[in-house]
């Protein structure tokens, strides 16, 4: 039953037959006609592809900016940056009433002094005092919350709210000593 191709195709004479003339074109309309008309798709929400990419070019080349910025250094500054510190009211509510009685207590002090020319170098000195216990006060608050609460920290805290109000009642004495003087001078 089997047969060889060859042999097949000799008997039959296929290699000889060719295609009916036009057989191309008519083939070419019937493929038309069954397409639809339009075989080009128009692009739907092309602009808004081209958007998309415009937002996504600029968002890599302002990381890229960011990335590659070569990082400026300040010489002779300290990079201060913002740490999230406890303070004493995070610690209890005790702790909290007691340093906002100080804090409020130093506010009202401030305020209550009257700053004159005459009092100028005596006031500057204290501030300069005061600033320095401020400072102490933010790097003893980073030790609280580096190294968690401890008696010695939370002492230093308080003590250091006391210091600055034992200050400020030493400025507001020697200004009421310095105008009681400058008063019976005259």
């Amino acid at each position: 039953m089997a047969q060889d191709i060859r042999n097949l195709f000799k008997e039959t004479n296929v290699l000889e037959e060719t295609m009916p003339n036009n057989h191309e074109a008519r083939f070419l309309e019937k493929l038309d006609a069954s397409l639809p008309v339009s075989t080009v798709l128009k692009p739907k929400f092309g602009w808004l592809k081209i958007a998309a990419s415009v937002v996504v070019l600029l968002g890599l080349s302002f990381g890229a900016y960011k990335y590659f910025k070569p990082k400026t250094i300040i010489p002779n500054t300290i990079a201060t940056t913002t740490v999230e510190t406890k303070t004493l009211g995070d610690i209890s509510p005790g702790l909290k009433k007691v340093e906002d009685y100080y804090l409020a207590s130093i506010n009202l002090e401030l305020s209550k002094i009257e700053y004159t020319p005459e009092t100028k170098e005596l006031f500057d000195g204290y501030l300069l005092q005061l600033e320095a216990l401020d400072k102490e006060y933010k790097h003893l608050s980073v030790e609280l919350t580096q190294s968690g609460p401890s008696e010695l920290t939370v002492n230093a805290l308080i003590d250091n709210l006391k210091f600055r109000l034992n200050l400020l009642y030493r400025l507001r004495t020697q200004l009421t000593e310095l105008k009681t003087s400058n008063n019976t001078e005259v």
